[in-house]
């Protein structure tokens, strides 16, 4: 009788998709007879799978057949191979506490607060952070934010007017909790919409000066909300009400001295606060006055026209810094002050060009911004010019000898003239002592004869012919004479018929 033929063994896989199916009729399934091991080169032959089974892979041929189990006993499933063991991973650690936890904003309902990350995060990286709160007096804690934020931001909201508030902010990952960092001082939930802060004009940022018993009215701007509280100190005291009047308004600050004095210099300090919030400015004053005069001045020296002085400083400057002083003379004979030197800086000087045979005092006075000492210091003893023997001697002035013989500058020159034209001629000459000038003609001195008309006019010569006639004409000589000597200048003068008409002659 032949045996029945064994099931076929169905993988894990197989069986879980297999779905409940008719049963089909078996095939008998020869038993595989043993045999040698085949070669590796041999093919392996595939079992067919019985009509409506899933296929299953046969081992190949010549290989050790499976055990197969009895029908209706079960199928065990292969065992699975381990995987490699892997290293535990370390465990979960918390950062470090946020940094540098503050307070950027308040207003009457929010509180906005800033930090850095922490310094240390670890393996387990960074989640986020929770804002805790409690108010002053109590220890109850509570997360001011429902999730995790991961900015270093956060805005507290919906918080009571008044209320004082602890804030901590703790950063969260897979360790847990960090430990907190919470702000040093409460925070008081109230606005605060600009902080304190005081717009000192430029005059007041330099060194303030005022004379003495002049008016101080200083206005000083600032600007706060709310209302700032207002502040005054002098070299770090509290202000002297009853010297300095102080009225604060809602936006400025009045500072009033109504005659300044010299003990009201000083720095003074303003403070404007809101809240922790608070701006300074500061204020120097400085009261001058005339200077007094120098402590003292005395004559050092006098030498021929000279005096030497020295003096020095005054005691009362003015309290502020001399910028000269003036030195005035006066004669002991007349009593008048005269001014030699303004504005001299030095502590000595020579006075110089004085008179001889005067005796002199001198005073000195101070300057400063505010102008001149109103008194004088005056030397205790005087000076007096000596008269020496200077005998003058005036130069040998030796004059110049201006003797000269006449030169003729000018020559007569030949003429030529009409009968009965006037006619001129003229010549120069110059000499020391004036030389005396004579006229001839043809060698002979005309002297006064009417007919001519001599003139001498500083050196200029001239002889005018009157109506000259035919024997007018000849040699006219001009002879100019002194005890140094003569001179001669000659011409020849031509005195010429006058040209008639052909019809005048008929």
């Amino acid at each position: 009788m032949p045996a029945k033929p064994a099931p076929i063994k169905k993988s894990a896989k197989a069986a879980k998709k297999e779905e409940p199916a008719p049963e089909p009729a078996p095939e008998p399934v020869p038993e595989p007879a043993p045999a040698e091991p085949a070669p590796a080169e041999a093919a392996p032959v595939e079992a067919v799978p019985a009509e409506g089974a899933p296929a299953e892979a046969v081992p190949a041929e010549g290989a050790p057949a499976e055990a197969v189990p009895a029908e209706g006993a079960p199928v065990e499933a292969p065992p699975a191979e381990a995987p490699p063991a892997e290293p535990a991973p370390p465990p979960a650690e918390p950062t470090s506490e946020p940094l540098e936890l503050g307070v950027e904003d308040v207003n009457d309902t929010s509180v906005t607060i800033s930090w850095r990350p922490p310094a240390t995060i670890g393996n387990s990286g960074l989640d986020g952070y929770t804002v805790e709160i409690c108010k002053e007096g109590t220890a109850d804690w509570k997360a001011a934010n429902e999730e995790l934020t991961v900015s270093c931001r956060y805005v507290i909201k919906n918080q009571t007017t008044g209320d004082r508030l602890n804030i901590r902010v703790v950063a969260m990952n897979a360790g847990g909790r960090s430990p907190p960092a919470a702000l040093p001082d409460t925070v008081l939930v109230r606005e605060v919409v600009d902080r304190p802060k005081i717009h000192l004009p430029r005059s007041l940022r330099q060194r303030y000066v005022k004379n003495l018993g002049e008016k101080i009215n200083l206005v000083i701007p600032f600007s706060g909300k709310p209302q700032p509280s207002v502040s005054w100190l002098k070299d770090g005291q509290p202000i002297d009400t009853k010297k300095v009047n102080i009225r604060n308004s809602d936006k400025d600050s009045i500072f009033f001295i109504r005659a300044a004095e010299r003990v009201d210099s000083g720095v003074y300090e303003m403070c404007v606060k809101v809240d922790s919030f608070e701006d300074k400015a500061e204020i120097t004053l400085q009261i001058v006055e005339l200077p007094g005069p120098p402590a003292s001045i005395k004559i050092v020296d006098t030498w021929g026209f000279n005096v030497a002085l020295e003096w020095t400083e005054p005691k009362d400057t003015g309290n502020t810094a001399i910028t000269g002083y003036t030195i005035q003379k006066a004669d002991k004979k007349t009593g008048d002050w005269f001014t030699v030197l303004e504005h001299y800086h030095r502590m000595n000087a020579t006075i110089s060009d004085l008179i001889m045979g005067n005796t002199y005092i001198f005073r000195a006075f101070t300057e400063n911004k505010c102008g001149i000492s109103e008194e004088a210091t005056v030397t205790k003893t005087s000076a007096t010019i000596q008269k020496t023997g200077i005998e003058y001697k005036p130069l040998e002035y030796k004059e110049h000898d201006f003797s000269e013989p006449p030169k003729f500058t000018t020559s007569l020159a030949d003429r030529s003239t009409t009968v009965g034209y006037n006619t001129k001629l003229l010549c120069s000459v110059r000499g020391f002592p004036k030389p005396r000038v004579e006229w001839m003609k043809n060698q002979m001195i005309i002297g006064d004869d009417p007919k001519y008309r001599q003139m001498n006019n500083q050196g200029i010569c001239s002889l005018e012919i009157r109506k000259p006639g035919n024997y007018d004409g000849g040699v006219y000589t001009c002879r100019a004479k002194n005890q140094h000597g003569e001179a001669l200048v000659s011409c020849k003068l031509e005195v010429k018929q006058p040209v008639i008409a052909d019809a005048d002659k008929k």
